[in-house]
C-alpha cells in the first residue's frame, strides 16, 4: 500500500477469530455500520463462506468480494473485500465447539494479516477473538494474540493495553500464572511498561500522558508490611522513569487507582499483572442485564504496544455459549477499528 495521503482513509486488516465462535458475526455487524466504513477501508482476512454465513445470520445485507491480493480489493459501499483463504468448511463447524481446523484457520488469518501490515499493504491489523485451546491443538503453541504479533514480528519489548473511554490500562505481564506474575514484577520491566504506556497515550494524540504505577500488593504494600515489592523493584521504575522526564507517579494502592484515572487524574495506569487490569476495565466496559440475561453492552479494546505495526483487538473472548445464535455485541469490535484507524491516521501524521 503506497499511499501515504493523508486524506486517504487507512486500509484496516481485520481477522475475524475462531469460526466457530462469535467473531465472523461481529464483523458482519460491525462493518454493516456506514459510520465505521467512513472511517477506513477494511479487509477482511478468512474464510469468505464462514464471512457470508454470518452476513445471512445478522441479516446486514452486506456483499461480498472475494480477492488473493490487496491490489483487487475494491473498497465500495455495501460490499467487503474478502482475502480468501478457504481453509475451513463452514457448513461442517460445529458453533461454540473447539475444533482444531478453526484453531488454524484462525491462526493463518492472523499471520497473513501481520504478513501485509509488516509489508504495507494495510496500514493497522483489526483482530477477532481466538480460543487459546483450539490454537494450541492446531499445534500453533502460543498464549494468545499478543505472543503471535511478537515472534512473527520480531519484537521483544512489548505490552498489551486496553482501552474503553478514558480508561487506559497497560500490563507488566499478562498470561501467566500468579506466582509467575509476581516474579515479573522487576524494576526493568516496569520502567519498559511505563515507557510504552508514554508513547501510547502520545500515539493518541496526548502531549504531556500523566502515567500512574499500581502497586503489586494490597495498599501497595503498606510502607513494606505486606510486601517489599513496591520498595525495591516499583518505587524505583518509577523514579527512573521520572527522571527521563516521563510524567509517572505511584506506586499506588491498586483498588483506587483505577478509579481515579477514569475519574481524570490519570491519563494511564500501569498494571502489575492481567486480572489487576483487566477487572477494572471489564467492569466497567462489559454490562449484563439483569432481568434478560443478556449483555447490554461488551466494549473495550486490545492494543499491543511496541510492535512495528499497529494491532488493535477485541477485549473478549470467544464467547462460544454466543456463538451463531446472531445475538453477540459488536461494541468491542466497532471500538477495535474506531481505535486502528484513528492510530493509523496518527502514525500518518507524524510521518
Amino acid at each position: 500500500m503506497k499511499e501515504t495521503s493523508k486524506s486517504l482513509k487507512p486500509v484496516l486488516g481485520i481477522t475475524m477469530g475462531d469460526p466457530c465462535g462469535i467473531g465472523p458475526e461481529v464483523t458482519a455487524r460491525a462493518l454493516a455500520r456506514p459510520d465505521i466504513t467512513a472511517k477506513c477501508r477494511p479487509l477482511v482476512i478468512g474464510s469468505i463462506k464462514v464471512f457470508e454465513k454470518a452476513i445471512r445470520l445478522v441479516n446486514t445485507g452486506l456483499e461480498t468480494h472475494a480477492i488473493s491480493d490487496v491490489r483487487e480489493a475494491q473498497f465500495r459501499d455495501g460490499v467487503i473485500d474478502v482475502l480468501d483463504q478457504d481453509l475451513v468448511d463452514a457448513e461442517t463447524l460445529v458453533p461454540g465447539i473447539v475444533d482444531a481446523r478453526a484453531g488454524n484457520a484462525a491462526f493463518q488469518a492472523v499471520r497473513k494479516a501481520i504478513e501485509l501490515a509488516m509489508a504495507g499493504e494495510v496500514h493497522a491489523t483489526v483482530t477477532g477473538p481466538l480460543n487459546k485451546e483450539a490454537l494450541n491443538l492446531a499445534g500453533w503453541h502460543y498464549n494468545g494474540h499478543t505472543e503471535i504479533f511478537a515472534e512473527l514480528t520480531g519484537t521483544k519489548n512489548y505490552a498489551m493495553m486496553l482501552a474503553d473511554e478514558h480508561l487506559r490500562i497497560v500490563h507488566v505481564s499478562t498470561h501467566v500464572s500468579l506466582l509467575t506474575a509476581c516474579a515479573r514484577c522487576k524494576k526493568d520491566r516496569i520502567l519498559e511498561v511505563i515507557r510504552l504506556a508514554r508513547g501510547a497515550c502520545v500515539s493518541l494524540g496526548i502531549c504531556a500522558p500523566r502515567v500512574a504505577v499500581a502497586g503489586l500488593n494490597p495498599h501497595a504494600g503498606e510502607n513494606g508490611l505486606f510486601g517489599r515489592e513496591e520498595i525495591e523493584e516499583i518505587a524505583p521504575a518509577v523514579a527512573l522513569a521520572r527522571a527521563e522526564g516521563i510524567d509517572a507517579q505511584g506506586p499506588f494502592p491498586p483498588d483506587t487507582v483505577f478509579s481515579k484515572a477514569v475519574g481524570g487524574m490519570y491519563d494511564v495506569v500501569v498494571a502489575q499483572y492481567h486480572d489487576q487490569g483487566h477487572i477494572p476495565m471489564k467492569v466497567l466496559g462489559f454490562r449484563l442485564d439483569r432481568k434478560s440475561g443478556k449483555w447490554q453492552s461488551v466494549s473495550g479494546v486490545n492494543i499491543t504496544l511496541g510492535l512495528p505495526i499497529i494491532r488493535v483487538s477485541v477485549d473478549h473472548g470467544t464467547a462460544f455459549d454466543q456463538a451463531w445464535k446472531g445475538t453477540a455485541s459488536s461494541d468491542s469490535l466497532v471500538n477495535a477499528i474506531e481505535y486502528g484507524a484513528r492510530l493509523a491516521a496518527e502514525k500518518f501524521q507524524n510521518n
